[in-house]
């Protein structure tokens, strides 16, 4: 009820806005077209007091003659300047409100997905907690459910970090306490952990050992998480996830390669916009929420990297980070 009663407001404000901008352009061209009238009405008056037979007749019309003209050419130029200033006003306000409602959608899409992202993992970590608080289970089913459970948990750390590393960036109140990383011994840690959580998946580290950037573990391991999670989520159970970090002169490229369905070109941009999530059908119905590759851009930008995405082949997408190993 509340949506449609929003919905018929906004239609009723459209309504009015479009009236009040057509009547605004009605009025203007109704003010030029009086000031025309008018001006030639005083060229008519003018001209009937003038001596026909008086030696300077043709000079004294022809100075009437062209002050109409002006007074015509500077209403045209006072209407026009008008005229694009109405319509700039009223582009910049459709696009202000186009992106607001843009925005709002995205935000409620988010909250939807936020939701769901949170009661999932509660829901079944209460089932299992109250599994073993009501059953007596063998030692083996009591691991699987807590490794379960730990794994929700987890899932929960990393929904409640990523919402709240990104609302502290695009505050500025994160500070980030920026050393040498060993980025290749990150990686591996991720690749472990994710090995864990996914035993059924194939992920794969490839490239150099010992490599170091300068940053902070906690963003730059959100970084490399969000890539892999984002991986295995937009990829076919049966493909392998890939990670690689290599050394070129100056600068350390990290690469996560997936074989899922890809990223039309139009959109390779956009996924990194906040709450964006691609419009085909396999990717609506996959979890998520809008802010893990959003994050991913705004730690890369915190340190000075740059992130990309291209087509893997035969299909999927890589998403390379380049970071600088100097300034």
């Amino acid at each position: 009820m509340i949506s449609v009663y929003k919905r018929k407001r906004l239609e009723f404000i459209t309504v009015i806005y479009w009236f009040l901008l057509v009547y605004i352009i009605a009025a203007l061209v109704w003010w030029f077209i009086a000031l025309e009238k008018q001006n030639f009405a005083v060229f008519d008056s003018r001209v009937q007091q003038l001596n026909e037979h008086s030696v300077s007749y043709q000079d004294e019309y022809h100075n009437i003659l062209e002050e109409r003209k002006r007074k015509t050419s500077q209403y045209i130029g006072e209407g026009t300047t008008f005229l694009l200033l109405i319509l700039l006003g009223a582009l910049f306000v459709y696009r202000a409100t186009r992106k607001q409602l843009m925005l709002s959608k995205q935000q409620q899409n988010f909250m939807m997905a936020v939701t769901h992202e949170l009661k999932t993992p509660i829901a079944v970590i209460q089932l299992n907690l109250e599994t073993l608080e009501k059953r007596r289970l063998d030692e083996e089913k009591q691991l699987r459910l807590i490794n379960a459970t730990l794994q929700e948990t987890g899932r929960l750390n990393e929904l409640a970090t990523n919402i709240l590393v990104t609302s502290q960036l695009e505050s500025g109140s994160y500070q980030p306490d920026k050393e040498k990383i060993n980025l290749s011994g990150l990686i591996d840690e991720a690749v472990s952990d994710f090995s864990r959580r996914y035993p059924q998946r194939t992920i794969s580290k490839m490239g150099d050992p010992g490599l170091y950037v300068t940053g902070e573990a906690l963003l730059l391991q959100l970084l490399v998480n969000n890539l892999l999670d984002n991986a295995l989520k937009y990829s076919p159970p049966e493909t392998a996830v890939g990670i690689s970090v290599e050394k070129q002169h100056d600068k350390v490229f990290m690469k996560v390669y997936d074989e899922g369905v890809g990223i039309p070109d139009d959109e390779k941009k956009k996924v990194f916009e906040k709450f964006y999530r691609s419009g085909s059908e396999t990717t609506r119905k996959t979890k998520g929420t809008g802010l893990g590759l959003y994050l991913c851009k705004r730690i890369a930008e915190s340190h000075n990297a740059k992130i990309r995405i291209t087509d893997n082949q035969p299909s999927g997408s890589i998403f390379t980070v380049e970071f600088k190993t100097r300034a």
